[in-house]
């Protein structure tokens, strides 16, 4: 009589109700945090702003105009719901980690071992990618970004009238946050294409051949993500088609990983 290794078993197995319920209790604690975070972000929400917009004042120190230089509002209420949004924007990356180990805990009874290793490194390395992205958004391309449009000032100007920029601060902070979030988000593109492989739904092989559909796409995700200037979306086009370049390299180590393994289980 043939023994058949057993099958593996899911630990913690709960009935769809109890999952419901631990559904509810995760959303619960997120909300709370994301509630306390944003309350706790309102009162600082001049010194987030003040880093916020760092990188615009010394673009324009650099300009070295001699007027003074500064954001405006046009709406008697824009200031305040400029804070409130500043607020929304640092409560969500202050609680995004809390979010994920919500997120991992109400999906680790569902998970087998095996899934679970594989997984595991997955939550550590999302928010340090996301982070790199938003540090890389605001040391690296805010600055050239901004000089780029500063640069088409004029301080004399067609008939005596001078060129000056006169941002409104909703829209700048407005800008630079989605930039910030839309870099962060782009730098998890390795992450996801890794736990495809990882899983078995790509291999390098296919990423391989997907290559110049990739770059396409980037270009793509890079000029609609970011302002109509070349600096921009290339700061963004090339990281991530630099992250699929080493998405690809450790999937071919995984390929040759899972090749190793079924070559030991066929020896046995």
């Amino acid at each position: 009589m043939t023994d058949f290794p057993p099958e593996p078993v899911k630990k913690d197995e709960m009935p769809l109700l109890a999952h419901l319920v631990e559904l509810r209790n995760r959303l619960v604690w997120c909300i709370a945090a994301l509630f306390i975070a944003i309350a706790g972000s309102y009162f600082v929400a001049q010194d987030i702003y003040s880093f916020l917009v760092a990188p615009l004042a010394e673009a324009m120190k650099a300009q070295g105009a001699d007027m003074p230089r500064r954001l405006i509002y046009t709406n008697l209420t824009e200031a305040f719901f400029t804070y409130m949004g500043v607020a929304v924007w640092a409560g969500f990356f202050i609680t995004a980690p809390f979010i994920l180990i919500q997120i991992w805990r109400f999906m680790a009874p569902g998970l087998y071992a095996n899934e679970k290793n594989i997984i595991r490194p997955y939550l550590f390395l999302t928010p340090f990618l996301f982070y790199a992205g938003a540090a890389a958004a605001y040391y690296f391309v805010f600055p050239a970004a901004w000089h780029f449009f500063l640069s088409f000032e004029n301080s004399s100007g067609a008939a005596g009238l001078p060129i000056q920029l006169e941002a409104r601060v909703g829209d700048y902070l407005s800008l630079a946050m989605s930039m910030i979030l839309a870099f962060g988000f782009a730098f998890e593109l390795p992450l996801g294409l890794i736990l495809l492989v990882h899983l078995g739904i790509l291999g390098a092989e296919q990423l391989k051949k997907f290559r110049r559909f990739a770059i396409v796409i980037n270009f793509i995700l890079a000029a609609v993500l970011t302002p109509p200037d070349v600096i921009s979306q290339l700061s963004l086009a090339i990281p991530l088609c630099l992250l699929y370049e080493v998405a690809i390299v450790i999937a071919g180590v995984i390929d040759k990983k899972k090749a190793a393994k079924a070559r030991d289980v066929v020896k046995v």
